[in-house]
């Protein structure tokens, strides 16, 4: 065993371990320093980072695993992850913890697992064989479509059902893996248009069945009781059906009808009861003065629920700058144009695909985040990936780490393919 773990090394592309070093550097200053209402609920001042710190270095684990792997053994691991991930999901709607109104967790031993985390990294697995094996002189084979939405489509529904943020982000990266597996145009053509009446579908439902009445949401308890009644009222299998699909209507109402508000509201009149994260968000932000005030010396921290997670970048606005913001968004584009780099350069498409679209998974992710925190995009439960606080993201955003660095260092490149395949010189006979 110590013999195993003895060969266990740190290799692989030097830049994407100065991103994800600086990353995680990030993540443990803001997460101790925006957790202060965490410290007050237990009463530990250290308790949140310690945690936090943890889990960073038992993802880091894991990536150091994941990254000693060869990216040919991925491909072994895709069906077993697709059907892992779907059965999890269908057990999250079942059993799943409810938090906030929507059911994304399942607990195992005392810890929330979340099964959407898995899942997105299972689709990317996927698609990334699919259009690796259906590629052709003239691009990929028009049957790699079918193919990419009969894994996708099922996940992005179960997710969608309660995590529309997400599903909607693994949807994007999908469509630009297709992009860049040479898809058809006219296949993607026709998708965005399905798509977008799809979209005017779902909007007009959300619109009609949504309530704004209370644009917050509710505690469990509340919701619990609401959906209770909802059933009594809309008894049967359709009624059912009517509420397991769009109980998080007002939610996604009150979020829409937000963000479309252009109404200027003066200081005064906000109501800091219903609008209290965007509020104190925006206060973070202007309070910055550009230069910050400095790490750990944040107020607005002690108003934002979510300041260690879904609103992080605020925080790392008021303490940092404008200067700070900036890095932070720097190092993610680093992140995604140097992962673009390493898969350029690989003799194989299933490696390139991969990683790029595991790169396009957090980048994508991240700058929603970004534009949630300073209003330029409606607020959703998105972490800064590598950043904000949590379990199974951190983790799980650690082994995508891994499979990155496993492709830099074990992938074959094209150079060594070219080189191959030059005549070696004749050895003079003795």
């Amino acid at each position: 065993m110590f013999e195993s773990l003895s060969k266990i090394k740190f290799k692989g592309d030097g830049i994407i371990w100065m991103v994800f070093f600086f990353l995680c550097i990030i993540s443990v200053l803001e997460v101790y320093s925006a957790s202060s209402a965490l410290t007050y609920k237990g009463g530990n001042y250290w308790a949140p980072v310690v945690y936090h710190t943890i889990l960073l270095l038992v993802g880091v684990g894991f990536m150091v695993l994941t990254m000693n792997i060869k990216c040919k053994y991925f491909k072994l691991v895709t069906p077993f992850a697709l059907l892992f991930s779907i059965l999890m999901l269908i057990a999250v709607l079942i059993v799943g913890q409810s938090t906030n109104g929507a059911q994304r967790w399942i607990g195992f031993f005392g810890i929330q697992f979340q099964p959407s985390e898995l899942a997105k990294g299972a689709v990317i697995l996927a698609e990334a064989q699919i259009l690796s094996a259906m590629q052709t002189v003239d691009g990929a084979s028009r049957s790699a479509f079918k193919y990419v939405l009969y894994v996708a489509v099922p996940v992005l529904v179960l997710i969608g059902m309660e995590n529309l943020s997400t599903a909607a982000l693994l949807f994007l990266t999908v469509f630009i893996m297709m992009f860049i597996g040479r898809v058809s145009k006219v296949q993607l053509g026709k998708t965005l248009g399905v798509l977008a009446m799809g979209g005017v579908f779902i909007f007009a439902m959300v619109w009609l069945v949504g309530d704004t009445s209370d644009a917050e949401p509710v505690p469990d308890e509340k919701m619990a009781m609401t959906e209770t009644v909802a059933e009594e009222a809309s008894p049967g299998v359709l009624g059912k059906v009517y509420n397991k699909f769009f109980h998080r209507a007002s939610t996604w109402k009150a979020r829409i009808v937000k963000f479309l508000d252009n109404d200027e509201v003066r200081p005064e009149d906000i109501d800091l009861d219903k609008d209290a994260q965007v509020a104190h968000a925006n206060i973070a932000i202007a309070s910055s003065n550009v230069v910050g005030k400095g790490p750990g010396n944040s107020v607005e921290r002690d108003f934002l629920s979510q300041a260690f997670s879904d609103f992080i970048y605020a925080i790392i606005i008021e303490e940092m700058g404008i200067w700070g913001a900036a890095g932070v968004c720097l190092l993610y584009i680093i992140l995604l144009f140097r992962t673009a780099t390493i898969a350029n350069r690989c003799a194989n498409a299933f490696p390139a695909l991969l990683i790029m679209g595991i790169a396009l998974l957090l980048v994508t992710q991240a700058m929603f985040n970004m534009c949630v925190a300073v209003g330029l995009a409606p607020v959703t439960g998105q972490p800064l990936p590598l950043i904000s606080k949590g379990g199974t993201s951190t983790i799980v955003n650690c082994v995508y780490m891994g499979v990155i660095l496993s492709v830099s260092y074990t992938a074959k490149r094209k150079d060594e393919v070219t080189e191959s395949k030059k005549p070696r010189p004749l050895r003079a006979s003795a």
